[in-house]
């Protein structure tokens, strides 16, 4: 019972903020970078794995077509940006799908981090792997198997970054829809062997029937080999091999945004 003039204090509960990060920092991405590299360096087999792999594809692929060298020279330049696209995408999707069923994923979001700096800083670790693996790809392949390229090879190794780039993406982009790594890998089939028979690789894109080039269109993957076949065949830059490099990188950075928005962030 309360008197007049007399107040009733209501206990009251402090009230809970979450603070919401900034899109970005440049900070929180680095130290995101650096943890994911540093678990990658205690896994030295799958590093090894990692950088090698297209390098012996690229050279079982050349002695396989050793007595009809300029079939190699065809499908090679191609292949090279294709390798390093399969490869970052089967490694990308398992590791990052091993951090979301370990509930690291859930407890680093549980911090000030925001999700584009966690996506950043995954991109940034798999990416350096990738300019590594590009990079001895390109040099075996043209300055050991001797892969007979009309224009630079800055620009073979160019495509085949942004392809690395491109698997990175798509390999935590499907990771949030998987369940087990087998489940991750069962995605390969669905994401990955539609691209590479409809790329362009195995019979040129305006052969298909029309409802299948027409779809060959929006596949990112076309654009890699069409820009790789650019290079091989100009001694310059052409428009098109910029436009084919935009559209890569341009599905590469939209591919990470849908990744990025399949984060949720959990509070108690």
């Amino acid at each position: 019972m309360t008197t007049p003039g007399t107040t009733t204090a209501t206990p009251t509960t402090p009230a809970t903020t979450t603070t919401t990060p900034k899109a970005l920092s440049l900070a929180r991405t680095t130290a995101t970078t650096t943890r994911v590299l540093r678990q990658l360096t205690h896994d030295p087999r799958t590093i090894v794995l990692l950088l090698l792999i297209p390098c012996v594809m690229l050279l079982l692929l050349r002695y396989v077509f050793d007595g009809t060298p300029r079939t190699f020279d065809s499908i090679g330049a191609s292949l090279l940006g294709i390798f390093p696209l399969i490869t970052m995408f089967l490694v990308t999707s398992i590791a990052t799908l091993r951090e979301r069923t370990s509930g690291t994923l859930e407890r680093l979001l549980a911090m000030p981090l925001g999700k584009g700096d966690l996506i950043a800083g995954y991109a940034l670790a798999f990416g350096t792997l990738a300019i590594i693996q590009s990079a001895l790809a390109t040099g075996l392949a043209v300055w050991f198997l001797g892969l007979d390229v009309t224009g630079s090879p800055w620009l073979l190794l160019l495509v085949a970054l942004l392809d690395a780039l491109l698997g990175t993406a798509l390999g935590l982009f499907v990771s949030a829809f998987a369940a087990s790594e087998f489940q991750a890998v069962q995605f390969m089939p669905a994401v990955i062997f539609p691209q590479l028979l409809l790329c362009g690789l195995f019979t040129p894109r305006d052969a298909m029937h029309p409802v299948l080039e027409t779809i060959s269109d929006v596949l990112p993957m076309s654009y890699a080999v069409d820009g790789m076949n650019e290079v091989l065949h100009h001694t310059d830059m052409t428009a098109t091999f910029v436009r084919d490099a935009l559209i890569v990188a341009g599905c590469a950075l939209l591919v990470l945004t849908l990744g990025a928005a399949t984060l949720r962030r959990r509070t108690a």
